[in-house]
């Protein structure tokens, strides 16, 4: 059996099923009131609480603020023992030198690994990390 030429129907697979939806884009500090970026959500102790963006704000960059209802913004959760624990340990594994062992105040350069010291022997001040003095190498 062979179809009518009739029947065949030209269907392109990567066609979108609908237009993308497009949202307002304001230039900057010109957004209608009740809409704020996470950042100005975050000065009013709230979060957007999983709402979708309803618009964005043009910046000096070279991406968009995203705006959000602030009638739908949800309160921020609050610290718990828990995250701050959590959040510890994760910067604690950024400070802390795996040869010495000393925790400084800042993030250790991810291109050495270690400390200056120990990588150079650059001295390290010791007002900058935490566990008292250097262990002898």
């Amino acid at each position: 059996m062979h179809a009518n030429d009739n029947d065949l129907v030209d269907v392109d697979p990567f066609a979108p099923e609908e237009p993308p939806p497009t949202i307002p884009v304001y230039k900057r500090n010109q957004a209608p009131e009740g809409l704020a970026t996470k950042r100005q959500l975050k000065e009013m102790g709230l979060r957007p609480g999983g709402q979708q963006v309803v618009a964005e704000v043009e910046t000096r960059g070279p991406k968009n603020g995203f705006l959000y209802e602030i009638a739908l913004a949800k309160p921020v959760r609050p610290m718990t023992l828990a995250k701050e624990y959590a959040l510890d340990k994760a910067m604690a594994a950024r400070q802390t030198c795996p040869e010495c062992g000393r925790r400084f105040f800042y993030c250790l350069r991810t291109s050495l690994g270690i400390c200056l010291e120990c990588h150079e022997g650059t001295p390290a001040d010791p007002f900058s990390y935490l566990n008292g003095s250097p262990t002898a190498a």
